[in-house]
């Protein structure tokens, strides 16, 4: 048996210590087939995006429609409507296409906003959108990591807009997806912590990702993340464009996430085995 580092049981500690009880996995797919591989690896959620359009491009709604079909009742199916310009009504109809389309989860990538009131302003339209048809549909802002390379807007600064939009969660993501594109390599534990909390003080989900690995499940457990999203660490080859989602590699994940679960639960009990 493999002997986990320092670091790696530290991060441990600190996913216990956080008092979590589950987080979602979330794995980002583009067909059918990568639908299939990720339910068979016990993905919580199978969001439907185009990477070849973005990071958090958008698919096509008869993907969507596709995916929704097959997936299990007991798994949510989400989908992303592009890393968006500041345009309210292209938002709003482009959010009411996935939610048609079967999305429980609409994504908002917000990069052509500059300001949290042109982001409220957008998020405000895409959620009466999408409610209007079903109000049970979720709306996720969704922002960079990277803002400063990308000119566009403090992620930190989402729960609030989520909030004032009344939309259901906020998220962070990285635009730029290169071998230097890791969540953690542009905010802080601290900054992420401030903004899963400020999430949750608004009763929001919190949603992580960015280029993060099997590694990271204890650190985004311990930050408090309701929701973390993967799509290159479950590829094969690792290659998020060309490469296809495989079941092995999203059940390597599902497994980490129950172990710090059982590590939470086994803390609560005082260290007893249950």
């Amino acid at each position: 048996m493999l002997k986990r580092s320092s670091k790696e049981n530290s991060e441990l500690e600190g996913a216990v210590s956080s008092g979590r009880t589950t987080v979602k996995l979330l794995v980002s797919v583009v067909s059918k087939r990568e639908a299939l591989e990720a339910v068979k690896g016990e993905a919580h959620i199978v969001d439907v995006k185009n990477p070849k359009e973005g990071s958090l491009g958008a698919n096509f709604p008869r993907v969507i429609r596709q995916v929704k079909e097959i997936v299990p009742d007991n798994v949510e199916v989400s989908a992303t409507i592009g890393d968006l310009p500041n345009l309210p009504g292209t938002a709003s109809l482009a959010a009411l296409g996935a939610a048609v389309s079967g999305a429980n989860y609409v994504k908002v990538g917000l990069f052509g906003v500059k300001t949290s009131m042109e982001a409220t302003i957008l998020m405000r339209e895409v959620c009466r959108a999408v409610k209007d048809y079903n109000k049970t549909s979720k709306v996720i802002a969704a922002g960079y990591a990277d803002f400063e390379k990308v000119d566009c807007l403090n992620p930190l600064k989402l729960p609030k807009v989520a909030y004032k939009a009344e939309a259901d969660g906020a998220m962070i993501d990285v635009k730029i997806k290169n071998s230097e594109s890791k969540l953690f390599n542009f905010l802080s534990d601290r900054e992420l912590k401030k903004f899963v909390d400020e999430a949750h003080n608004f009763n929001l989900i919190a949603a992580l990702a960015g280029s993060l690995d099997k590694q990271d499940v204890p650190r985004l457990y311990g930050l408090g993340a309701d929701v973390m999203g993967v799509r290159r660490a479950v590829c094969s080859k690792r290659d998020r464009l060309k490469g296809e989602v495989q079941r092995k590699a999203v059940s390597d994940f599902a497994k980490e996430i129950r172990r710090c679960e059982q590590a939470t639960k086994r803390s609560a009990f005082g260290g007893q085995t249950i």
